[in-house]
């Protein structure tokens, strides 16, 4: 399994590490509610110094899961759903294993011998 991965499971990857903080799960609710977000707007919401925001804005920017476009002297922020189709169907297949099915179980293996 040295195999080198798809170029899409590591954007999903990818994807995943960005969706791992509260704060950045936070700021995807926020612009789901509130497309074409603000910075500074999103500041205000969840209430973090602007340098920690900028922050988890780039690590979700660069995931491909939001997109940001210069406003004036504002970045307008909003959210990229065909980043999130490959994740929703992994989630789907996942969802659809029927639980005690056979893929699933480890298979015990036989002691072996002392010779």
């Amino acid at each position: 399994m040295n195999q080198p991965l798809p170029d899409s499971d590591a954007t999903l990857a990818a994807l995943a590490k960005a969706l791992g903080h509260p704060v950045r799960l936070r700021i995807l609710r926020l612009l789901l509610a509130t497309p074409g977000c603000i910075g500074g707007d999103i500041v205000g919401a969840v209430g973090l110094a602007q340098s920690a925001v900028s922050e988890h804005l780039r690590i979700l920017k660069a995931a491909g899961a939001i997109r940001g476009e210069i406003d004036g002297p504002r970045i307008c922020y909003a959210l990229n759903p065909e980043a999130f189709r490959s994740l929703a169907a992994l989630a789907t297949l996942l969802s659809t294993v029927e639980q005690g099915a056979d893929c699933c179980v480890p298979v015990p293996r036989k002691p072996r011998k002392e010779s």
